[in-house]
């Protein structure tokens, strides 16, 4: 059996507003695909970027592998991201023209045990719209305890 893994960046969504969301494969060498079935990696600092048309994900940390032996990857490095040419091309357009961003949202293993990333596009918030979106947070918790005692 395949552990599965889905490790979430809660921050990115505080801080981007969400506009387009893709499911990128990632390039992993060595031991890093069995540190991620462990839940042993991080991606809130991370971001990504381009480079020649080729997207990198960079501030990744994937822990090193307990029983790794000197075959062992490093635990932050700059990791391949794999897209069609298409999504390639228009993520490309819309990061130099509009002024977006690249951010990972999560990172999980799917069926075939393949890790993928999920990235958006995102637009930066305001610390207004950041507390807007707190204020709705508090809201739904209140009211989710209202019909909690209601029930």
């Amino acid at each position: 059996m395949i552990k599965t893994a889905n490790i979430l960046n809660k921050k990115a969504k505080f801080d981007y507003e969400i506009l387009e969301t893709y499911s990128a494969g990632i390039v992993l060498t060595g031991t890093e695909i069995k540190s991620i079935r462990l839940g042993k990696a991080n991606i809130t600092e991370s971001f990504c970027e381009f480079n020649n048309l080729e997207l990198f994900a960079i501030n990744t940390s994937i822990e090193e592998y307990a029983f790794g032996n000197q075959f062992n990857h490093k635990a932050r490095s700059e990791r391949k991201l794999l897209l069609n040419k298409k999504e390639l091309k228009s993520l490309a357009r819309s990061v130099e023209t509009k002024g977006l961003t690249i951010v990972p949202l999560r990172l999980f293993t799917n069926e075939k045990g393949l890790a993928k990333l999920e990235i958006g596009l995102c637009r930066g918030k305001k610390t207004y719209d950041k507390r807007e979106s707190l204020k709705e947070q508090d809201t739904k918790r209140d009211l989710a305890r209202i019909k909690k005692e209601f029930n």
